[in-house]
């Protein structure tokens, strides 16, 4: 049975912290006790996959313990995007004012999580970016961040926003922003299911604002980076960038970023 959400972040209502999860065993335990101590009243809901490696296991014995945790088991991996919409029609099922995305490999740092949610007071997405003044990114190969950066200056050329960091994946929603954007219509995973989100935020008139924050690269498992991931993210952008010029079309150059 799932306790009533009690954090606030302003006045959009409870926060619902969602983890995706494949194969993080060594790392679940640890990045959920860092976002109970980082927003004690917040509540984390594991998203997994199925892992083979027992993450799923691991998550319900968290959640038996803790009444602010929270567990949503997926038949088989199907993709972050999917992932992280199934985490929000939960969320929105449950009566979450806010949902912050969060990788469970302790690349975000869910001591910076309470800026992020401070930043919603004025905003219906909050981004936290790598790439703004006072953004940093720690242990990378240099050829990782250039890979990361490259694409951000693609998404920007093609779609005519100024969002410096567009791709990544520590970010807060308002609800309303969620309902808002049209989750039943988005097919995109990896890179570009963030680029997607950020893009229909912007499209739809809303307010989207970005927060330094301090990435750190993973010490335990594997990264789930792909070829097919990046080869997704180019062409759905370039797709989407067409669209953008293709007279009749909505969506002209947008703004956003900080």
């Amino acid at each position: 049975m799932t306790s009533s959400p009690g954090a606030t972040a302003g006045q959009v209502g409870p926060v619902a912290v969602i983890v995706p999860t494949y194969n993080e065993r060594d790392n679940i335990e640890i990045i959920a006790s860092r976002v109970r101590s980082a927003v004690p009243d917040a509540h984390v809901l594991v998203v997994d996959d199925n892992s083979p490696d027992g993450t799923g296991e691991i998550a319900d014995k968290l959640a038996s313990e803790d009444s602010h945790i929270h567990v949503l088991h997926r038949p088989g991996k199907a993709g972050l995007g999917a992932a992280y919409i199934a985490g929000f029609r939960w969320a929105l099922e449950h009566g979450y004012g806010a949902m912050a995305e969060m990788d469970a490999d302790g690349s975000h740092q869910p001591e910076e999580l309470p800026r992020l949610l401070a930043a919603l007071d004025s905003a219906d997405l909050v981004l936290g970016s790598r790439y703004v003044p006072g953004g940093a990114v720690l242990n990378w190969a240099r050829s990782r961040e250039l890979l990361s950066r490259a694409g951000n200056g693609y998404a920007r050329l093609m779609l005519g926003f100024r969002l410096r960091d567009a791709t990544g994946g520590y970010r807060v929603f308002r609800a309303a922003t969620l309902r808002r954007i049209g989750l039943d219509e988005v097919s995109s995973q990896g890179y570009c299911f963030q680029i997607d989100l950020a893009r229909r935020t912007i499209l739809a008139g809303l307010t989207v604002t970005e927060v330094p924050i301090t990435f750190v690269e993973r010490e335990r498992g594997t990264s789930k980076m792909s070829r097919t991931i990046v080869a997704e993210a180019f062409w759905r952008v370039a797709l989407w960038g067409a669209g953008r010029l293709r007279p009749g079309r909505p969506g002209g150059p947008a703004g956003g970023g900080s």
